[in-house]
């Protein structure tokens, strides 16, 4: 039986091919009655619907937008922070009719899926700068999200500020020995204090913004934080955050601070300084920043720099596809002060 097609499907019926077409594409623009008919019909005679290669093809429009992330996909599923701002990107593109394809910038060879998108969302600082150049030249709109790209619009959050923000508050409540348990500081894939020579470095990533943050806020109590107080971790797990904890509450002097450039980061912690039988915050207070929704129900519950990722999503999305892909815009935080400072 010879295939059919969406021109013979409408002759059949005695529609038009764009009456079909919106049966499967667009239902609102048709009768509940007509629409049923026409994919009642449809299913007698084996017609699974339009041919979106085709429909591409011809309209230059796949109604995908592509998220770049600058890493893996089983990585950024798992991270509650982007996790909640792919749900805010998601729910913006539903809305819309379009459909979301998610792109790992952490792979080296060339993905022909780069070609499908009708624009592009870039998450994060790029590490793959060859996908970064073929994604630019492809003339697409493109919008960057906690980084920023020259000549390209972006939503972001002042790290530094909020950073300072909740480093002020927290040395404000103690005059012990403080630690900074960092994210992403320097190219390693260990858990690691930072040498003196890498202490200030111009990185304009995330991490370094709000490292800046805390010495600055440091300095301005005149508080030391040195080098050997700060470490490295390379991934936002609770796994590498409590390596990293537990080489800082096992010093000696003991840190009674520890500022923490993650929530995942600080609930590692937490854990860490129950297992040594540490009191918070009578012992030791914790900060993090992020307010994933385990901060609030952690005990005890985490002071934190709410700085709503999913909000960030559904602003870059609708930014995006409003074709406003030239401002930059900087979203406010607040600082969720609770029990663990």
């Amino acid at each position: 039986m010879p295939k059919v097609t969406l021109k013979a499907l409408a002759k059949h019926l005695g529609v038009s091919v764009a009456t079909v077409s919106n049966a499967f594409n667009r239902p609102d623009q048709l009768s509940a009655e007509l629409r049923k008919h026409i994919l009642q019909e449809s299913e007698k005679l084996g017609f699974s619907g339009p041919n979106a290669t085709a429909r591409s093809l011809r309209t230059g429009r796949s109604d995908m937008i592509a998220i770049l992330l600058s890493d893996t996909l089983e990585y950024s599923v798992s991270d509650p922070v982007a996790n909640q701002l792919i749900k805010g990107i998601a729910e913006v593109l539903q809305d819309a009719g379009k459909d979301m394809l998610l792109l790992s910038g952490a792979k080296a060879v060339h993905s022909t899926a780069e070609a499908l998108p009708d624009g592009f969302i870039i998450y994060g600082s790029p590490k793959n700068p060859e996908q970064l150049e073929r994604v630019k030249q492809s003339g697409k709109p493109l919008l960057c999200v906690d980084c920023n790209l020259s000549g390209i619009g972006s939503v972001n959050i002042d790290n530094y500020q909020y950073a300072y923000d909740i480093a002020e508050y927290a040395l404000q409540k103690q005059r012990g020995k403080v630690a900074v348990l960092g994210l992403r500081l320097i190219d390693s894939d260990r858990v690691c204090r930072l040498q003196q020579h890498e202490l200030y470095d111009a990185n304009e990533a995330i991490s370094r913004r709000r490292l800046e943050g805390y010495l600055a806020a440091a300095t301005q109590q005149q508080r030391e934080l040195n080098a050997e107080q700060i470490w490295h971790i390379p991934i936002n797990n609770h796994h590498y955050a409590q390596i990293a904890a537990r080489e800082a509450l096992t010093q000696h002097p003991r840190p009674t601070l520890l500022l923490c450039m993650s929530d995942r980061i600080a609930l590692g912690a937490i854990s860490v300084a129950r297992q040594l039988g540490l009191n918070i915050p009578q012992d030791l207070r914790i900060v993090g920043f992020d307010d994933i929704e385990e901060a609030e129900r952690s005990y005890p519950a985490l002071t934190t720099v709410a700085q709503h990722s999913d909000e960030k999503g559904r602003i870059a999305a609708r930014m995006l596809l409003a074709g406003n892909t030239a401002e930059n815009v900087l979203l406010p935080c607040e600082l969720r002060l609770r029990d663990s400072c």
